[in-house]
């Protein structure tokens, strides 16, 4: 490199240089590789639960069984909410390419209530499984579906409070590259949640139900 370039300074009597600008990546590519390094993470997590349900799945303690406790109808409109959101995230990420930042908070806000009703739905099946006397203590069994489950929605808790936060920062500044690239990196999450649901939908409710 010519040193040229270089701004030197004194350290220890010897000259120092830098760059007058540190180098960084404007298209943001070292954020998405980021992101996607976390999402195999969390691959990896919903997996390690998927198997410890899969063991625990037939190990109810003398207690009830998923087609006992499922009401399918409740978990087949919660699946429709997300399902839904994951559609208007869709139509959110077509209007910001666009440049419309009005447009892109209202689909946003959409999505956050999709999002909401997802969750009240899935408190409510905990609310009424826990009153019914399943709680997590009852059996391997629950315990395993308790965890699966919750975490997921926890989830999907901490994908609207970054939704929220997002929508102030678009709000305030606009559709800036910065914004639109958290956009971005909230959409693969968000899609990502809406894979793992479909998994557990099809492996803990279906499944569960039919045996």
């Amino acid at each position: 490199m010519n040193a040229e370039t270089y701004e030197p300074y004194m350290r220890g009597g010897r000259p120092i240089y830098h760059l007058p600008e540190e180098p960084h990546h404007p298209d943001g590519h070292s954020t998405m590789l980021g992101f996607w390094i976390y999402l195999m993470s969390d691959c990896l997590i919903f997996a390690v639960l998927f198997a410890t349900y899969a063991v625990s799945s037939h190990s109810f303690a003398g207690g009830p069984g998923p087609h006992e406790l499922f009401e399918l109808p409740l978990v087949a409109l919660n699946t429709a909410m997300l399902l839904f959101s994951s559609i208007t995230y869709g139509f959110a990420m077509l209007v910001m390419d666009q440049g419309k930042k009005g447009a892109t908070l209202a689909w946003l806000g959409v999505t956050a209530l999709f999002g909401l009703s997802f969750l009240g739905i899935e408190l409510y099946e905990f609310h009424t499984l826990i009153t019914e006397g399943a709680t997590p203590e009852s059996s391997a069994f629950l315990s395993a579906f308790f965890t699966l489950v919750g975490t997921h929605g926890l989830h999907v808790t901490f994908g609207l409070i970054w939704m929220a936060t997002l929508m102030v920062q678009v709000s305030s500044r606009g559709l800036i590259a910065a914004n639109k690239r958290r956009l971005m990196c909230l959409s693969m999450f968000w899609h990502f949640l809406d894979v793992v649901w479909i998994g557990v939908f099809t492996f803990v409710y279906l499944m569960g139900s039919i045996q």
